[in-house]
């Protein structure tokens, strides 16, 4: 028995230094890309001292301890998450397939967002650039993105990833779909 102790017990102590050697120095330190640091001390340089003063509030901190990204601490946005306000807007109703009804509220004087009620909420969604020339709208919080091309609009849910309402007209859509297809039946 002591003859067979000692070749595992020697593979053993060779193992924990083999792995004690080829452990890096600095395991316990956070590895930070200089590009990185520059462009954190570059957005700390820009801000006030009276906000670089202030306290952090319980949700940075809670956010800050979770490692959330930033794009999650900006989807905390309580504008996101607050009902927006509609007074002074043009209102656009959308029938959709199965039913569904959207209103789209849009205010001329912010034409980076739009009110949208889904349901019996209403939510706010930001635009988001597109290549394609459509129109789309997203609420990150609550997952909701709405597409608007020249013929039809769709609600889509990210978080659940599926559809919420297609083939969503507005009357100045469905008008023209009207029209084509007299025109069609006829050929």
């Amino acid at each position: 028995m002591a003859t067979l102790f000692s070749p595992v017990f020697a593979a053993c102590a060779l193992a924990l230094a083999a792995a004690v050697a080829c452990a890096p120095a600095n395991a316990a330190t956070p590895v930070v890309h200089p590009k990185a640091s520059a462009v954190l001390a570059a957005e700390a340089a820009k801000k006030p001292a009276k906000a670089a003063a202030k306290k952090p509030s319980k949700k940075t901190k809670a956010a800050a301890a979770a490692g959330v990204t930033a794009a999650a601490v900006v989807a905390a946005n309580p504008l996101e998450v607050d009902e927006p306000d509609i007074t002074d807007t043009k209102t656009t109703e959308y029938a959709c397939e199965l039913g569904n009804k959207i209103t789209i509220y849009t205010n001329e004087n912010d034409a980076a967002h739009i009110a949208l009620r889904w349901k019996t909420r209403l939510h706010r969604l930001a635009r988001i650039g597109t290549t394609t020339g459509a129109l789309r709208f997203e609420n990150p919080h609550y997952g909701l993105i709405w597409i608007g091309i020249p013929s039809k609009g769709i609600l889509l849910d990210s978080k659940l990833n599926r559809q919420l309402a297609n083939e969503c007209k507005n009357a100045e859509q469905s008008a023209i779909v009207a029209t084509a297809e007299p025109e069609a039946s006829k050929t």
